[in-house]
């Protein structure tokens, strides 16, 4: 069997054998296939595509390249979630604990933010002391005292995936969506996953920008979970404008924060009861999801999830003092109030504008490896569908130079749209898909 053999079929519009997938992504991962001929494969993927099959065998061909965790001795039911990336996510910093406060061990593997989306291991770094880098022996046994984990993602997992990931990303190869299915479901698979939240954003602040590409993206991904065995619920939700207001790391930390003692911003407090549902629900905690609803509601207004944060905190070394008392997470040295132009309705507040203002103070890279300013960010005062006067406060920002502040500015001028006429509020949510037979998504 030959690299090119395999290249030349799938550039034909070929479909690939399962044992020329696993040729081709074990020959990568060890070395012996180049860079060139993996970045012409993902370019042939590209253009041509993959059947439902080639993508579940892509997934378990990158999932079973490096170590595939098994956490059953832990957990019966491994329940793992996945957010393709927004503006103001912070979901799994409240998801996580409130879970597990419910009886359903987590244990997730979170990335660093690239571009105008955030990341979970970057909010996390907030909290002086706080580990993010764990062995997988830790890893282990911190699900089993505590109950719930979130740290970075092991090199060990999927390293197929990290490989082809970063020719993806110079090779113009990105946006394939048997690719990104693969790289997601791959790695939650050796991961460990028995059940697979997945949130997929769809608007002008997500990488899947129209409804039908968010929709081909999620069954995509249910699809490789029902080839594969794994329950899957993908719920498509909207990222035309933030979730929450707070848009920056330490500000969504204490977001989450306010969040997980039973208050925060109404959409987040709502998002995160709704994933939190799903898992248990899929976890098998409760049999049905009004149940899981209920459940979810009631352990986050009893204070548990908010305690079994502090036990996560306290287990990866995070200053418990900073949690209890939010203003001594890291702050700005600037903050300035930026005005509504004009009186009526907002149109839009645009996700993307206000995470490339973000990424302009500094909370966000321009490329892998860069440091972020855990303190800077913005908060982002009123929703698409508000009404507003001239000169009330529609973001404030928190910079500690005065040239980003600046560049922050221009950026936030750019992402709001107001209209004389009233304008219905976006919807959170759009579809559920499910390959669940006893789940309302199906």
């Amino acid at each position: 069997m030959r690299a090119v053999d395999i290249i030349e079929k799938k550039r034909d519009g070929g479909e690939l054998t399962p044992e020329e997938i696993r040729f081709f992504v074990e020959g990568f991962t060890r070395g012996e296939i180049p860079d060139y001929q993996a970045a012409a494969f993902l370019m042939a993927v590209y253009f041509q595509g993959m059947t439902p099959r080639e993508t579940a065998e892509l997934t378990l061909a990158m999932a079973y390249s490096g170590q595939v965790l098994d956490l059953h001795d832990i957990a019966p039911v491994v329940v793992d979630k996945h957010s393709t990336g927004g503006v103001g996510d912070k979901v799994s910093l409240v998801v996580v604990p409130l879970v597990a406060a419910a009886g359903l061990p987590v244990g997730k593997m979170s990335g660093r933010g690239l571009s105008f989306t955030g990341g979970t291991i970057d909010k996390l770094e907030s909290i002086r002391g706080l580990r993010v880098e764990l062995t997988v022996e830790e890893f282990r046994e911190q699900l089993r005292r505590v109950g719930a984990v979130l740290c970075g993602q092991s090199a060990d997992l999927a390293p197929a995936d990290g490989k082809f990931y970063a020719l993806r990303d110079v090779t113009g190869t990105v946006p394939s969506i048997p690719l990104i299915a693969a790289s997601i479901m791959s790695k939650k698979i050796a991961g460990g996953a028995d059940a697979i939240v997945l949130d997929v954003k769809v608007g002008n602040g997500a990488f899947m920008k129209t409804l039908d590409q968010a929709r081909a993206l999620a069954r995509q991904m249910v699809d490789i979970g029902t080839a594969l065995n794994r329950r899957v619920v993908a719920v498509i939700s909207d990222m035309n404008q933030p979730l929450g207001e707070a848009v920056g790391n330490a500000l969504e930390v204490k977001e989450a924060i306010a969040t997980l003692r039973d208050d925060g911003p109404a959409d987040f407090r709502e998002h995160c009861l709704t994933i939190a549902a799903h898992m248990l629900h899929l976890g098998g905690r409760v049999r049905h999801l009004e149940e899981a609803r209920r459940l979810a509601e009631a352990t986050l207004a009893s204070g548990a999830a908010w305690e079994k944060f502090r036990a996560l905190v306290a287990a990866q070394g995070g200053d418990i003092l900073q949690i209890e008392d939010p203003e001594q997470l890291p702050h700005a040295r600037l903050i300035r109030e930026i005005p509504a132009p004009a009186e009526g309705y907002l149109a839009e507040v645009r996700a993307y504008e206000i995470g490339m203002a973000s990424v302009a103070l500094g909370a966000g890279r321009t490329k892998k490896g860069e440091p972020v300013d855990p303190a800077v960010g913005i908060i982002v005062h009123r929703k698409a569908g508000d009404f507003v006067r001239r000169g009330e406060p529609l973001f404030t920002v928190h910079a500690n130079e005065e040239g980003r502040l600046a560049e922050a500015e221009r950026w936030l001028a750019r992402a709001v749209r107001i209209q004389e006429a009233p304008v219905s509020p976006q919807p959170h949510i759009y579809e559920i898909l499910s390959n669940v037979s006893d789940h309302p998504g199906q």
